[in-house]
């Protein structure tokens, strides 16, 4: 039962995460449509956006997670942050030479810090920190 309640855990953060980048890409690309087609580097208001809504997504993704998880909050924060940083590589991969190193870099290591501070916010809730 413990091992189901911490695939639970993780499976809730990573949904919430995935649920919110999907609406806020709906609601750019509905109400700033020249950003949907990015091929080459991205506009800075763009650049900011994504970078800070990955990272906001990411730490509502860890406190969901560590809300949910009954034992050792931490190690199932880590654990979404690792698998969310493998995806991110996988996808960064995916996209190289399509968009500048940086930006790729910067949003492989955005969202898994998300994680790691929404999971620290709870754990201070809690009083754990």
């Amino acid at each position: 039962m413990v091992i189901l309640h911490a695939f639970l855990a993780l499976a809730a953060g990573f949904i919430t995460m995935a649920v919110l980048i999907a609406v806020i890409a709906a609601l750019l690309r509905k109400y700033i449509p020249e950003w949907a087609n990015v091929t080459t580097t991205p506009n800075p208001a763009y650049t900011f956006v994504n970078l800070g809504t990955s990272f906001i997504a990411g730490g509502v993704g860890g406190y969901v997670t560590a809300r949910i998880a009954e034992h050792n909050p931490l190690f199932h924060v880590l654990a979404l942050a690792i698998a969310v940083l493998l995806l991110a590589a996988l996808s960064a991969l995916q996209q190289r030479g399509k968009l500048p190193i940086w930006y790729l870099l910067a949003l492989v290591a955005i969202t898994p810090a998300g994680v790691f501070v929404g999971g620290l916010i709870r754990m201070r809730a809690l009083g754990v920190l």
